[in-house]
């Protein structure tokens, strides 16, 4: 349906319109990474490595060789000139739909070809806009699942593409105490409360629990308190650094910066370090609920506009220095 809404927008304006097909790049770098980092008790994603190695690689190759002179997309977040001559991503002018989140791992080449016009536009003036240029796609719904799940069932696809991660094992309190069994760690995520599979509430001595950490080798979830989840320092991999100079820049004392660890929440202050031990992000109040395999992402400031200055995933969290 999507291919040929975007045939008919095409035609109507005036463009040409190509069909091509990622298919076996697509689960080679989006779908099998997405089952394998769930089977490895991580919570991925899939949308920021879409971008990274599809949309802004292929897809970005694809548009040199017909000779274009920018490649624009519809994702909410903008771009502007610096003053050194390259160009920097900012948040979207929209808070409620700003994607930079999706989007730390854009490169510098990438940014001086790719284009962002509807980055200063909320979405309802988007949709008027298509409106007035008689688009049948005016009205068309906003997609809120991953696209290769359109049902919104992930684990049905972990299951089948990596069978090991639906394998049963221990629930067991942060205490050390077995709670009850499983049926595989691809059914949790850090900070889940509900469906734990617990029903006796006296195994937790009537306090709510969560899921504090997957250990995916000893099919272990583990469970505990909401304090258990509190989060202060974030160590990071495949850091992607689009700010001022280079990471190696940065001081013993830090950088002071934003960031966001989840997609849904406000960037909050920080301070960024990098060094032989690699790079690491000592946030200035804890957080909750943060898992490996997302992303944290940099910014100079926290309000709408702020500039995206690259960002990593999340490969070990630590409750304090």
């Amino acid at each position: 349906q999507d291919i040929l809404d975007a045939s008919r927008v095409a035609e109507r304006v005036g463009f040409p319109h190509y069909v091509l097909d990622y298919e076996s790049r697509f689960k080679e770098k989006v779908i099998d990474p997405f089952a394998r980092s769930y089977a490895a008790g991580e919570t991925p994603i899939p949308c920021v490595a879409c971008n990274q190695h599809i949309k802004f690689a292929d897809l970005f190759d694809t548009a040199r060789d017909l000779g274009a002179d920018v490649l624009a997309t519809g994702h909410y977040i903008s771009s502007s000139a610096l003053p050194d001559g390259g160009r920097g991503l900012f948040r979207a002018t929209d808070a409620e739909r700003d994607q930079s989140y999706f989007l730390f791992a854009t490169n510098r080449t990438q940014l001086d070809m790719l284009r962002f016009p509807l980055g200063d536009l909320p979405k309802a003036r988007v949709r008027e806009i298509a409106r007035e240029c008689g688009l049948s796609i005016a009205d068309k719904p906003d997609s809120q699942d991953i696209c290769f799940v359109p049902t919104g069932k992930y684990t049905q696809v972990i299951e089948r593409l990596r069978p090991d991660a639906a394998q049963p094992g221990d629930i067991v309190h942060v205490d050390g105490r077995v709670l009850g069994q499983h049926q595989g760690i691809m059914r949790y995520t850090i900070g889940q409360r509900k469906g734990l599979g617990l029903s006796d509430s006296a195994l937790s001595g009537g306090e709510p629990l969560f899921v504090v950490r997957l250990d995916a080798a000893a099919r272990r979830v583990f469970v505990g308190p909401r304090e258990a989840l509190a989060t202060r320092v974030v160590r990071l991999r495949d850091v992607n650094w689009i700010g001022e100079g280079e990471l190696s820049d940065i001081g013993p004392d830090g950088l002071e910066l934003f960031v966001r660890l989840r997609s849904t929440r406000p960037p909050a202050a920080a301070l960024l370090f990098h060094g032989a031990e690699g790079t690491m992000v000592e946030l200035a109040s804890g957080e909750e609920g943060i898992s490996p395999g997302q992303a944290c992402v940099f910014y100079d400031g926290a309000g709408a506009r702020a500039r995206v200055l690259g960002g990593g995933y999340i490969r070990a969290t630590e409750a304090a220095l």
